[in-house]
């Protein structure tokens, strides 16, 4: 028996189950079949242009920043220029994104840009992201061969490269768009939602930025207009 067949097994002995209980298997996948859509606060309900203006008050309230650009073209121009601002080394640690991959890096040739997963002398990671929520300023990642988590958490700056069309009301709606992604009964390893900068309040009641992740979070964002394939950004990995 492997230990997941252990903890699996000591479960159900506690809510008196048997493996075999169809009547609670088939409970289960009606509940994940239809799943109940929670309350949804009224300023989410707005129209796409205000639910933008949404995320990013959301977003700068919680000691993100943003950079709001009309192109993706203009990302690594709006990357290089953080990284000046805030006297960061011009280099960074991106995901293996094909998309991130497909942005003029040579119109910042003193920007050294390596790919992959993060590594301990990685400062700055750069990553897209999946969708984003405007009710509460959050952004959605999701683990993949192409989203590497490490990059979220590692390094203690990260940038992430957000396209308006991404950016959702409520979390039902984020949730929709996995659920569409990936087809039922099927999600990804790691659902990452990050407000904000990693922060504590543990040491005296006094706000420490950093504690368990990145110190900065910028978002740069692509104003592309609104939101008009359910899949667009899935990662296909598990």
């Amino acid at each position: 028996m492997s230990g997941r067949d252990a903890i699996l097994g000591a479960v159900r002995r506690a809510l008196k189950r048997r493996p075999d209980d169809k009547v609670a298997r088939a409970a289960v996948e009606a509940r994940m079949g239809a799943p109940k859509r929670g309350p949804i606060p009224a300023r989410a309900q707005v129209g796409h242009e205000a639910q933008v203006d949404l995320f990013e008050a959301m977003a700068v309230e919680q000691s993100a920043t943003l950079t709001r650009v009309a192109r993706a073209e203009d990302v690594p121009g709006a990357v290089a220029d953080y990284l000046k601002e805030h006297n960061l080394p011009p280099r960074l640690r991106a995901a293996p994104n094909p998309e991130l991959d497909a942005l003029p890096w040579d119109s910042q040739p003193l920007l050294t840009v390596a790919r992959g997963r993060a590594e301990a002398s990685d400062e700055t990671s750069l990553t897209g992201a999946f969708a984003a929520v405007a009710e509460t300023g959050t952004l959605m990642l999701l683990s993949g061969e192409t989203a590497p988590t490490t990059l979220n958490f590692l390094p203690d700056t990260h940038i992430v490269m957000l396209k308006a069309s991404e950016i959702l009301g409520p979390y039902e709606d984020a949730w929709d768009r996995v659920r569409a992604a990936y087809g039922p009964g099927k999600l990804p390893r790691t659902v990452n939602f990050i407000t904000g900068p990693s922060r504590t309040a543990d040491i005296e009641q006094t706000i420490q930025l950093g504690a368990h992740g990145p110190r900065r979070l910028h978002i740069v964002l692509v104003e592309d207009g609104p939101m008009n394939r359910p899949g667009n950004g899935a990662d296909d990995g598990p």
